[in-house]
């Protein structure tokens, strides 16, 4: 049962990966074409989000990490990218 779980966790981890890989890269060049600094705060609270994910997984998957302690990990940088990303909406709007 466990084998299952563990083979679960990896890959939605990967498709997470993959999925806020994409959302960052796609951002990103977004503020590369406009310059608006918006989008450059944009990208960087998936890329937040993208890279907690993916802490976690490792932590939990390669270094024994607790599921708990991965959870509090993601879910730290989870909060964290959603402040960066609700403030990349905030200054488009009061700049």
């Amino acid at each position: 049962m466990s084998l299952m779980f563990d083979t679960a966790i990896v890959v939605l981890k990967t498709l997470i990966l993959l999925l806020g890989g994409g959302v960052t890269v796609i951002a990103y060049k977004a503020y590369r074409r406009t310059g608006a600094p918006s989008l450059r705060v944009l990208a960087v609270g998936f890329g937040t989000i993208t890279f907690g994910a993916l802490l976690a997984g490792i932590a939990n998957q390669l270094l024994g990490v607790s599921l708990k302690a991965g959870i509090l990990v993601e879910s730290l940088f989870l909060a964290l990218g959603f402040m960066i990303i609700i403030y990349s909406l905030y200054i488009e709007r009061h700049l």
